[in-house]
């Protein structure tokens, strides 16, 4: 009987799997420290859609070397969902409590109906169903980060990732000085504009930094009822796991999603790991580093398979559906403080 050779002997495959990936993560180590280090300097610059731009400069510089590309498709694959669980530990159940049943309700009214808003519009304007999605949860959840976990659910092309999340970070920034300002016009008191701008605007840290511009305790509650939409991010993965495992255009070879996927199941530990109060706030510190880090990476792993000449395909109909799902948002949230108030 013939020995088995050194490549299949198992005991090398882990070591040869290292190996394989090892390119990849180095050029998404890379690109992640350069995007952080930019974020530093440039707070109100969102890392994951430096991510993204790192990426596709580099795919449209030069021709992506073959030897990184597994690394690549386990950072965009992998790490991506490995940072959404992570995103959790943002979350403390007995503050998100706290704002009362009825800020909880205009939470969940603004996820819900926003992603049935959005995804109607954008069936209107003729965009596939995977692409408005992707822009619905981005828009109604928790911006980049939501775009990322409904992407690592459905089968998306990762064309439609990168638009959904550059839709999030320039309809986002725009509404760092509009909700501040609108809420002058309309004289909202500093809690009641603090709660617009957690219930309207894409990401934690666009919303930070309105809550910073309008002052006093809109910081505080704006961070909060943000943080009650990012905790729907579990239940409509879920939902959205339940539909692909139940559908009828399963791509044949491809086993069923899981009933509700792991890395939900992640996001759900972490925040209740958190609302133990056992982590300390280093260590707290350093995992939200790390978190967004996974992220970053996973943007840049996603935004070198984006060619110019794909994106310029993308024509104004995402945008359209961008700016009417941001005032649909917006409108939802102003309605929903102003009748709990």
């Amino acid at each position: 009987m013939e020995k088995k050779s050194a490549a299949q002997s198992p005991r090398l495959r882990p070591i040869r799997g290292v190996t394989t990936l090892s390119p990849g993560l180095a050029a998404c180590a890379v690109a992640t420290a350069i995007a952080l280090t930019a974020n530093y300097f440039l707070p109100t610059v969102s890392p994951l859609l430096l991510g993204i731009l790192c990426g596709a400069l580099f795919a449209n510089a030069v021709r992506v070397p073959q030897c990184i590309r597994p690394g690549l498709q386990f950072s965009s694959k992998r790490l991506l969902r490995l940072g959404v669980a992570l995103l959790g530990l943002q979350v403390m159940f007995t503050d998100i409590i706290g704002l009362g049943w009825g800020m909880l309700a205009v939470a969940v009214g603004v996820v819900c109906l926003g992603i049935a808003g959005t995804m109607l519009v954008g069936k209107l304007l003729g965009l596939s169903w995977t692409q408005r999605l992707l822009i619905a949860c981005g828009f109604s959840i928790c911006g980049a980060a939501a775009v990322a976990a409904a992407s690592g659910v459905v089968r998306s092309k990762d064309r439609e990732v990168v638009t959904a999340v550059v839709l999030v970070v320039i309809f986002g920034t725009l509404m760092i000085p509009a909700i501040p300002m609108l809420s002058s016009l309309i004289e909202l008191s500093n809690t009641e504009a603090g709660l617009w701008a957690g219930g309207s605007i894409h990401e934690v840290a666009q919303v930070v930094a309105a809550g910073g511009v309008i002052g006093g305790a809109a910081l505080s509650v704006a961070v909060l009822i943000k943080l009650a939409r990012v905790l729907m991010l579990a239940p409509v993965m879920a939902a959205l796991s339940l539909r692909q495992r139940f559908s009828t255009d399963t791509v044949a070879g491809q086993g069923r999603p899981p009933l509700i996927p792991l890395f939900v199941l992640g996001f759900l530990a972490c925040a209740g790991l958190r609302s133990t109060g056992a982590l300390p706030d280093d260590a707290l510190s350093a995992v939200s580093v790390l978190q967004t880090a996974l992220l970053t990476a996973a943007m840049f792993a996603l935004g070198a398979d984006l060619r110019v000449s794909a994106l310029r395909q993308v024509g104004a109909r995402p945008f359209i559906l961008g700016a009417i799902s941001t005032v649909w948002v917006a409108g939802l949230a102003l309605a929903g403080i102003l009748l709990v108030s």
